[in-house]
């Protein structure tokens, strides 16, 4: 399938602006940190002229900073997208139907074959994230046993196309400031996770190395009252600022990807149609999936995590809100979806 227009510019707009938004972030962190550490940074810039000694100041302080932040992305986004949904690993002896047809596909579309998943769950869904080489299709329990075969192929390339389209891995690496920001992802959480009892040390040692490279902008002696204060406050002010920071620059990625989102579906519908050469059954299974769950009533935040990746709008869970759910305005409407289908199907 020849490459689409519409969705190669958006992802491009989108990839565009998550790697503005990371380097603004980067600027704005570098900025409120710089006072904590110019001890160390005038130190190592004092021989230089004036002009060059602050250009190095500002790389020494914006390059590590933006190495860590993108390690963030690469490493957590995947892996914390799978964790919300609890999406466990599978193989072809606990699930050969599964793994069987995804392998069949991706050698039909010369993809790699991704990670297959399933998530325990009795809402019919599905949803792919990674690149293209670490890809990880993630399906429901209830999505393998509400299908026919046919209709499974049809969702199954339908993933497949967002792997080949490398929509999949625009959309995972565009999901970490926006999960950064509602607080799916803690990062004080996961290092109490990994470390356990040697967490608080650790934030106890961070603390302690803040506030010795914060004295020289501390009013007081050190250890007084006066100066612990106005370290606290100090402390407070970053955080605060560098959360606004933080929403400011997620807020415009949120809406470059709910936009892409809803191309990508059409697309990714068209291809999977194409690749197993049968439209008729991804309509049957829109419509068999269409009935298994209600629309959510209350407006569900566009921030959150899984919404904008799965095939259908609503999450694993049934009924409520929950952190899996996914918003409606994500997705083009299933009507849209199958008169798509039916323009192929026509020309078939």
């Amino acid at each position: 399938m020849s490459k689409d227009t519409a969705l190669t510019l958006r992802m491009l707009g989108t990839l565009t602006l998550v790697l503005g938004a990371n380097l603004l972030c980067v600027l704005a962190f570098a900025f409120l940190l710089r006072p904590w550490v110019s001890p160390v940074t005038t130190a190592l810039t004092t021989s230089l002229p004036g002009a060059l000694a602050t250009l190095t100041e500002w790389t020494l302080l914006v390059v590590p900073l933006l190495v860590a932040f993108l390690w963030l992305q690469l490493r957590y986004a995947r892996s914390e997208l799978l964790d919300d949904v609890d999406a466990l690993d599978v193989t072809r002896e606990t699930h050969p139907e599964f793994v069987t047809r995804l392998t069949r596909l991706s050698s039909q579309m010369d993809v790699s074959r991704p990670t297959p998943a399933v998530v325990d769950s009795s809402i019919p869904n599905s949803f792919t994230v990674g690149s293209p080489r670490r890809a990880t299709v993630v399906v429901s329990t209830g999505l393998l046993d509400t299908l026919d075969g046919d209709e499974l192929d049809a969702v199954l390339a339908h993933e497949l196309a967002h792997v080949q389209n490398r929509d999949a891995a625009v959309m995972t690496l565009a999901s970490f400031l926006p999960t950064l920001t509602n607080g799916d992802y803690d990062v004080f959480e996961r290092l109490d996770e990994r470390l356990g009892g040697a967490s608080m040390l650790a934030f106890g040692a961070i603390a302690v190395v803040g506030y010795v490279l914060s004295l020289p902008h501390l009013p007081g002696t050190p250890l007084s009252v006066t100066s612990l204060v106005s370290f606290v406050l100090m402390l407070a002010l970053t955080v605060l600022l560098g959360g606004v920071a933080l929403g400011l620059l997620a807020s415009p990625v949120v809406f470059l990807s709910r936009r892409l989102s809803r191309r990508r579906e059409l697309v990714a519908d068209y291809a999977g149609a194409q690749a197993t050469g049968n439209p008729t059954a991804m309509v049957s299974a829109l419509q068999r999936l269409e009935g298994t769950e209600s629309t959510p009533t209350s407006d569900l935040r566009a921030t959150e995590t899984v919404r904008d990746l799965c095939f259908l709008p609503h999450g694993f869970e049934a009924g409520g809100e929950t952190e899996f759910r996914v918003s409606a305005r994500s997705h083009p409407s299933t009507a849209e979806r199958i008169e798509n289908l039916r323009e192929l199907t026509a020309s078939v």
